[in-house]
């Protein structure tokens, strides 16, 4: 199967991050001033520019606010997909209320554009082992593929031992492809996060440079995703820990020209345009 690479925005406000969930209350979103629109529309514009088409996982709550939005990510040659509504770690739901959200979410983004919705990817990409079981959900719900299992060890997320490149779940109702997030490694080193959010703000640029001639020798894709507060380093300031705070606002201010660089690497397309989501022949594994 041939490499791809992926583009991927996933379409929140900086509000609505995990790291802030302690002091900003989902009752309070709305009081917040909202930054996604004229982000989202930033990023667009840089796609334009650059000739790259992704796939922009939204946030159901900011669909149903923000519907012209939806239409104009669709109406310029994106696919849509599903972050789901409220923003929660999936481990933290029941499997009830994990449909719940799930359903709602994609519901909310097709009434918002008029396209079917196929993806989704988890907030916090907390789709980890204590939670596989939101895949047999996903697959129910009508949700062809998924992208939140990364493959590395992490406060919050990650599932080392998951393979590197696409692969298939069976469920009970009918398999799920699985499209883990980018890593790569140093001889028999641990997997290393590559090419998206934090680790393309933080790291230096040559640590992107180095990951990628890594996975062309193994002939991994490469799937680079990003969030709209990233190139927003005006974005009102929320008062939280030491590293909530680094994580979340150190390198606002080199984001898009990062970014530029790691499109000027590859050639970009969507989960929906490429090989990934629609080989027919995948490694079937169970999570």
């Amino acid at each position: 199967m041939p490499a791809d690479s992926i583009m991927s925005v996933d379409v929140e406000d900086y509000f609505h991050v995990e790291a802030f969930s302690g002091v900003v209350a989902r009752d309070q979103w709305s009081s917040f001033p909202s930054r996604v629109e004229v982000n989202t529309l930033r990023i667009l514009d840089l796609f334009d520019e650059t000739s790259v088409k992704g796939t922009f996982f939204v946030l159901g709550w900011v669909a149903e606010r923000f519907p012209r939005l939806v239409r104009q990510i669709a109406d310029r040659g994106h696919e849509l997909a599903s972050h789901s509504y409220w923003h929660r770690l999936v481990y933290s739901l029941t499997p009830e209320e994990f449909r719940a959200d799930t359903i709602l979410a994609r519901d909310s983004i097709e009434q918002a554009s008029g396209k079917a919705v196929d993806g989704y990817r988890a907030p916090s990409f907390s789709i980890v082992s204590r939670s596989a079981w939101a895949l047999d959900i996903l697959a129910e719900t009508g949700i062809r593929y998924d992208s939140s299992v990364f493959p590395v060890r992490h406060d919050t997320y990650g599932v080392p031992s998951a393979p590197r490149g696409p692969f298939q779940v069976m469920t009970g109702s009918g398999p799920i492809v699985e499209a883990p997030m980018t890593t790569f490694r140093i001889g028999y080193g641990p997997n290393l996060p590559l090419g998206g959010g934090g680790y393309l703000r933080m790291l230096p640029s040559w640590y992107t440079r180095y990951g990628l001639k890594q996975l062309a020798k193994e002939g991994l894709p490469v799937i680079c995703y990003i969030h709209p507060w990233e190139l927003d380093p005006e974005q009102p300031r929320i008062q939280v820990g030491l590293k909530s705070r680094l994580r979340h606002y150190t390198n606002l201010a080199k984001t898009a020209g990062r970014l530029r660089e790691l499109i000027a690497a590859r050639q970009f397309t969507s989960f929906r345009d490429s090989d990934l989501v629609n080989a027919s022949q995948l490694q079937t594994i169970k999570l």
